[in-house]
């Protein structure tokens, strides 16, 4: 199936691009989400229409992107987590923890943004976190988990 692309999309294409991509993923998520049209003739006309408007909108995202990873640059996070004698915490400090400790700092965040290559905090001590704000910008965050009083 060829679609055109509203949005920039990581390892596929940017704006304006005509794609061809299998039918299962235009369905069921670029379609929906609003990122894609089917590559049709009107369609086609509609966009160069609108395309103007669109890189305007592309172009806010990228800049509110790019103003919240600078904020979030200069944050420096701990979290207080129930540990062991040996430094293993009980449970574990996922995305959640680590969204809501950075909104709780003043910087608007969700825990879909927040990257742990590694999977789940198990260990006390400092860690660095990659946070994907935009398919241009990502940013790192130090995070020092540390054990409850």
């Amino acid at each position: 199936m060829e679609v055109i692309l509203l949005e920039k999309i990581a390892n596929l294409g940017s704006l304006g691009d005509k794609v061809s991509i299998k039918n299962g993923y235009a369905r069921n998520y670029l379609i929906p989400q609003g990122k894609a049209v089917v590559a049709t003739a009107k369609k086609i006309a509609e966009f160069e229409v609108r395309r103007a408007e669109l890189e305007k909108a592309a172009a806010e995202k990228l800049a509110t992107a790019q103003k919240r990873a600078e904020a979030l640059s200069k944050l420096s996070i701990t979290i207080a987590h129930k540990a062991g004698d040996e430094g293993r915490l009980f449970g574990s400090v996922g995305t959640h923890a680590i969204a809501d400790a950075i909104v709780k700092a003043g910087v608007a965040v969700e825990k879909q943004e927040i990257r742990l290559p590694h999977g789940t905090i198990r260990h006390l001590g400092d860690f660095d976190v990659d946070i994907h704000l935009h398919t241009d910008v990502n940013a790192k965050i130090a995070i020092k988990i540390t054990a409850e009083a």
